[in-house]
């Protein structure tokens, strides 16, 4: 069964983090938050959740997944931290492993030195947008699969991106789809 990290810092968007959260248990697979330092994590709307773990110096090499949700100050702060970067690089350079980002967390692709020459997308925002020069800015689609990255647009687009994250972890999320009334809504995917 896959096992997938979810990284949590003070100012992370709570419905791309919880709902995705949510939507891979429901599909059964093994999902743990983490802490960057305390176990109580509050995010950009003032709901404080509890981690399942802390990062301290793990490296994360007994996960397939890790992501990244947007957020801010999340998004930065996630950027700005060594070990984050780090393990962002490892799981990148590893093609059994992914790496998932919604919203602003692609920033933390930039920082890690890991967005040259990738499809990817995030948050619209132009300043967002700008730091993907290097890249290759897909600006028309919810999700964007380059590889073993995977990356969405924002809190709209939660459901598509935890669905696409279930399918490359080799389940299979048309059920899913359908007990959340996702395709009589949107149609199937």
């Amino acid at each position: 069964m896959a096992k997938v990290a979810i990284l949590l810092a003070n100012g992370f968007e709570e419905g791309e983090a919880l709902f995705t959260i949510d939507i891979l248990r429901r599909a059964g697979i093994e999902i743990d938050s983490f802490a960057l330092a305390e176990e109580f994590v509050t995010s950009s709307r003032k709901i404080t959740v509890k981690a399942d773990k802390i990062l301290g110096d793990n490296n994360l090499a007994d996960y397939d997944m890790v992501i990244l949700p947007g957020g801010q100050p999340g998004s930065t702060t996630l950027s700005k931290d060594e070990r984050v970067l780090k393990i962002v690089r490892d799981f990148i350079s590893n093609d059994k492993k992914f790496v998932a980002a919604i919203c602003a967390a692609p920033m933390v692709l930039k920082a890690a030195g890991v967005s040259a020459g990738k499809k990817l997308t995030s948050y619209p925002a132009d300043d967002l947008k700008a730091l993907f020069d290097d890249a290759i800015y897909i600006d028309d689609e919810f999700v964007v699969q380059d590889g073993n990255l995977i990356t969405s647009r924002g809190p709209a687009t939660v459901m598509p991106f935890a669905y696409k994250l279930i399918d490359v972890l080799g389940g299979n999320s048309e059920p899913i789809q359908k007990a959340m009334l996702f395709d009589k809504v949107f149609g199937a995917k």
